[in-house]
């Protein structure tokens, strides 16, 4: 007489545990942004192909998002515009082909020719500068009007100072940031 062992294993219907369940989230939301990036290069490349620009694109997820890098080429300045303002809008562009292929509103972040890391230096530096000279004179500073990108490392620099606090006021595209001595 033969005896079948069955292994139990879990079924579909059985509850994960919360670690499974959380590294599943983690895994799933990572594939996404990794998706969303070969979509956005993809985008990307045959821009460049259109333009007749040459460029090094590169792919990379930080921070919850996707992050596209072109890198490498002569013409490339001419995407970043003035003040960033056709790297801008290149990004939005560039969340609006991931979102129309996915389905699902892209929050990738796009740099070209290390404009934005370069960007990134500065305004901290102008933060923290800022933030250092209300500490001083006890008199509150307004900023010069600023993208969400540029508000953002603003704030973070100001928050990084004891003593200072900001907040963002006005409109868009006119919204700036005004540092405060707390």
């Amino acid at each position: 007489m033969s005896e079948t062992v069955q292994e139990s294993s879990p079924s579909a219907a059985e509850p994960q545990n919360e670690e499974t369940a959380e590294k599943s989230e983690v895994s799933n939301t990572e594939a996404l942004l990794v998706q969303e990036g070969d979509i956005a290069g993809d985008y990307l490349e045959r821009l460049l192909d259109l333009l007749d620009y040459d460029g090094d694109i590169d792919l990379d997820v930080e921070a919850g998002r996707a992050v596209v890098s072109i890198d490498g080429g002569e013409d490339l300045e001419k995407l970043v515009g003035s003040r960033g303002q056709v790297l801008e809008s290149l990004q939005e562009l560039t969340r609006l082909a991931v979102q129309q292929e996915t389905g699902v509103r892209s929050r990738l972040m796009l740099d070209v020719a290390g404009w934005r890391a370069g960007r990134r230096q500065e305004l901290t530096e102008l933060g923290r500068s800022t933030a250092e000279g209300v500490l001083e004179s006890g008199k509150e500073a307004r900023l010069r009007p600023m993208t969400p990108f540029e508000r953002k490392i603003i704030h973070d620099a100001i928050a990084a100072v004891d003593g200072v606090h900001s907040e963002s006021e006005g409109e868009e595209p006119n919204r700036k940031v005004v540092v405060f001595k707390s």
